[in-house]
């Protein structure tokens, strides 16, 4: 596994050399300390991108064009929701082939597919702007 941050990398392995030598009874305060800078960078690694993100939108009004819409949804959401409806196919097929036959069961798969066509076109657009960002604003 490569590291993503060679300084936190070293801060982890002088905190567990410094945990052999200490012994077991500092293990909580050298966890804390170690803690306390990885809290301390994820701020700053947060504080820097909000700044970036809020820098870009300001560029993209003082142009005069629209701020940028946030995505309409991401890949855990459309698959939840993929998972969800094929979770509630079982029981509202089971409804309908009771009720109505095969007839009840196509109507139902009909509605199923319906639902999934409509929340994919919701956020997967048709026409997409070429000049419209497909990286996240968040990403590095």
């Amino acid at each position: 596994m490569e590291a993503r941050d060679p300084e936190l990398k070293s801060e982890l392995n002088a905190a567990l050399q410094a945990r052999s030598e200490l012994g077991p009874e500092y293990e909580s305060a050298l966890i804390d300390s170690f803690l306390e800078k990885v809290d301390q960078r994820l701020d700053v690694t947060l504080d820097r991108r909000v700044r970036r993100h809020l820098a870009e939108q300001q560029i993209v009004v003082a142009r005069g064009a629209r701020a940028p819409q946030p995505p309409v949804g991401n890949f855990g959401e459309r698959f939840g929701f993929g998972v969800i409806s094929l979770i509630l196919a079982i029981p509202l097929s089971a409804i309908g082939v009771t009720n109505a036959g095969i007839n009840g069961l196509v109507v139902a798969w009909l509605g199923i597919v319906g639902v999934n066509v409509a929340q994919a076109a919701r956020s997967q657009p048709l026409f997409r702007r070429s000049d419209e960002r497909t990286k996240s604003d968040w990403e590095d």
